[in-house]
Formats: C-alpha cells, structure tokens, sequence
C-alpha cells in the first residue's frame, strides 16, 4: 500500500469516529489535530487514535491499553497484531469501558 493510501485510508476512519459519535449525541469530545483524534470522555478519561505512517499501522489508547491494528486488504479490516479483533470491536469495546455506555460503531 502506498503512503498516500495508507493516510486516505486512516482519514476515512477518523472522520467516520467523529461523524457516528456526532450521531449518537454523546457527551464525548473529539478533537482531531495532525492526524491524532482524541477523545475525551465526561470522566475526564480519553481515548487516542493515531497513525504509524513508518509501520503502516493504526494506534489505538485507552484505559485498558494500547493497540496496534494493521490492514488486511483481503477483508477490508483493520486488525489487532496481537489479538486479531477488528479495530471497530475494540473501539466499541474500550469507549463502553470509559463511559459505561454501548456503542455499535462501524465502518461506513
């Protein structure tokens, strides 16, 4: 995948976080600057995603640690390194985590 693929790609997913989070009209703060989203929960707790541009890979952190998700163009997914989970599985699961509330996002 070329570089210029690789940021259209992460673009997408950033903006599609902040517009399903628009949606759901939660009290969850984005806030996007040089490529890293940042979400602030009520709590005061946050959850930060970030390309890797020299590993092709997406960063996520949350409370209950840090991931690292690589694409797969065969499905369309971008996977855990460690676990295999789909990067939106454990967005869902990380921000029910911080806010006790449930989320379904996805890929639009």
């Amino acid at each position: 995948m070329t570089e210029s693929e690789f940021n259209d790609l992460v673009d997408d997913i950033l903006i599609s976080i902040e517009d399903q989070l628009d949606e759901y009209e939660s009290d969850i703060d984005c806030e996007t600057s040089t490529g890293i989203l940042t979400l602030s929960m009520p709590n005061s707790s946050q959850i930060i995603i970030n390309r890797q541009r020299p590993t092709q890979q997406l960063w996520l952190a949350a409370k209950s640690g840090g991931f690292h998700f690589e694409y797969n163009n065969e499905t369309g997914d971008w996977l855990d390194t460690r676990r295999g989970d789909k990067f939106f599985d454990s967005l869902n699961r990380c921000l029910q985590e911080q806010t006790g509330e449930t989320f379904n996002l996805s890929y639009d």
